[in-house]
């Protein structure tokens, strides 16, 4: 066995960095060290599983050695509590914490004792969106008289974690919390990956294959739960394995897209369906747009850890891994066709003599199978049962369903690469030990055509391939289209271009 005895990694809960591998963040930690010798209140605010619980454990362990007094209380649960229940929890919490006995009822009584400590103090508290909406502004308006005289008592600093933006719940504009800043606990850099997978390779002797570092990094973004999920899932998946391959890494991004029963990943399915008509579109239709915190759709898919703003200022999917599970949960239900379509194949018609793929008579069969199959079943319609157009969604969706028939017959593999760039994603395609990447896009007019060659060059390039597919949809009542099949040489590999006709009018039959 390979998998360490000692530590592992953690999925559930604030890490203890002598039972799970963990990063110390020690420039972090000087951060917020920093913030509090200034006397600072300030918030941290974070999607669930990002790693704000670790961060501020580890800051009071340090704080607590710099002679402060430290006390943390989470207040979830308690959206129905009285100001007399919360004070006494408190009470309780900081007592036990601090050793000094604390029991008041009231918040300014309560505050008044935290202010006449002996020793400086830092009060945590976690949760405090899920605080009583009765009495959420009567505790903040107890903190801003605290935060106002901080340099005169014992008080120094307090700290607000919370999912949600917490200066968008305060209604008072004097709060102390509107104006300081947020404090931002950012995901795990790809450095800061390795270093956590490494801690693994020390001390169990399992290593991981060269590139599956930065690919757990990439699908992840460095999100720490999903970090710490793919190096569970494999070191406990293969704990006999001395070296973690790529292979193994697909095996695990698999089960996460098709099978894992994961909190994170439900909870993000579960915030997009709230925004459903935003999600799609951007999860499906290549167009640029502009991220803008005030927009309430946005603001709400960028809190719950979806969507964040790029360096040219438009939306981009926060976490690859996200989009593709997005991806797949809002992709058009299947219908049954892959019976259909597995019953027509005649699978050594689409290998050459010395077993090479034949590519061309793939995509040609599909051509023919998607001018038949009619795409009228997709037409996105509105509340009273008009016509808004087609799903962009349902034209790649036709593609896979019909590739991973084939691939189910000729036991290939198939994965799909969600970029975090809007409408856009490649499928990588491998059977018997070939692989090439094919994108699809819907052709809306010549630029975008041609733009968009360049791009599936560099990824087709950055996978090591030397060749890609170039789906290209068109409607069948466009009779002259602009763009052309072909295959052409682009910074050292070879895209073919393929024209697929549509028809919306048609029913599948």
């Amino acid at each position: 066995m390979y998998q360490s005895t000692s530590r592992y990694f953690n999925t559930s809960g604030p890490n203890n960095p002598r039972e799970h591998y963990t990063l110390l963040r020690p420039q972090l930690i000087a951060k917020g060290k920093q913030q509090v010798s200034r006397s600072r209140y300030f918030t941290i605010w974070a999607p669930r599983q990002t790693g704000k619980s670790t961060y501020f454990r580890l800051l009071a362990d340090a704080l607590r050695q710099d002679d402060y007094l430290v006390s943390h209380i989470n207040v979830e649960g308690w959206s129905e509590s009285s100001e007399e229940f919360l004070c006494q929890q408190i009470s309780k919490r900081v007592t036990a914490d601090i050793g000094v006995r604390v029991q008041q009822t009231q918040f300014d009584e309560l505050f008044v004792a935290l202010t006449q400590l002996p020793k400086k103090m830092v009060f945590i508290i976690d949760e405090i969106e899920q605080l009583n909406p009765a009495v959420f502004n009567r505790f903040f308006h107890t903190i801003r008289n605290c935060y106002h005289h901080r340099e005169d008592h014992a008080l120094k600093s307090v700290i607000l974690v919370g999912v949600s933006n917490i200066t968008g719940l305060i209604q008072d504009n004097a709060s102390p919390f509107n104006i300081a800043d947020n404090f931002d606990v950012p995901y795990f850099t790809c450095k800061e990956v390795h270093e956590l997978l490494e801690q693994h390779e020390t001390e169990s002797g399992q290593l991981f294959a060269e590139g599956v570092k930065d690919q757990i990094f990439h699908i992840t973004a460095g999100q720490p739960g999903l970090v710490n999920g793919f190096g569970l899932r494999l070191s406990e998946q293969y704990p006999d394995i001395p070296l973690l391959t790529y292979d193994h890494y697909l095996a695990v991004e698999n089960w996460y897209l098709y099978e894992a029963i994961d909190k994170n990943v439900s909870n993000v399915i579960n915030k997009a369906k709230h925004q459903q008509k935003l999600t799609e579109e951007l999860l499906f239709i290549e167009k640029p747009r502009r991220f803008d915190i005030d927009n309430e759709a946005i603001r709400y898919l960028h809190i719950n850890g979806l969507l964040k703003k790029n360096q040219e200022g438009n939306i981009e999917f926060w976490v690859p891994l996200y989009k593709k599970r997005l991806q797949k949960y809002f992709y058009p239900a299947r219908n049954g066709e892959a019976d259909a379509i597995q019953n027509n194949l005649i699978v050594e018609t689409y290998f050459f003599a010395d077993g090479q793929i034949n590519i061309d008579k793939i995509i040609r069969d599909y051509q023919a199978y998607a001018a038949r199959r009619g795409f009228r079943y997709f037409i996105e319609r509105d509340a009273n049962g008009k016509p808004k157009g087609l799903r962009e969604a349902a034209l790649m969706y036709s593609f896979e369903t019909y590739i991973q028939s084939f691939l189910e017959v000729v036991q290939g593999k198939s994965y799909l690469e969600a970029h975090v760039a809007l409408g856009r994603s490649d499928l990588i395609v491998n059977i018997r030990g070939q692989e090439f990447v094919i994108e699809g896009k819907l052709f809306h007019n010549i630029t975008q055509f041609e733009n968009g060659k360049p791009q599936l060059a560099y990824y087709i390039k950055s996978l090591g391939l030397t060749q890609g597919v170039y789906l290209v949809f068109v409607k069948s009542t466009v009779t002259n289209p602009e763009v052309q099949e072909a295959t052409e040489t682009m910074d050292g590999v070879t895209i073919t271009t393929y024209i697929v006709r549509y028809d919306v009018d048609k029913d599948f039959g």
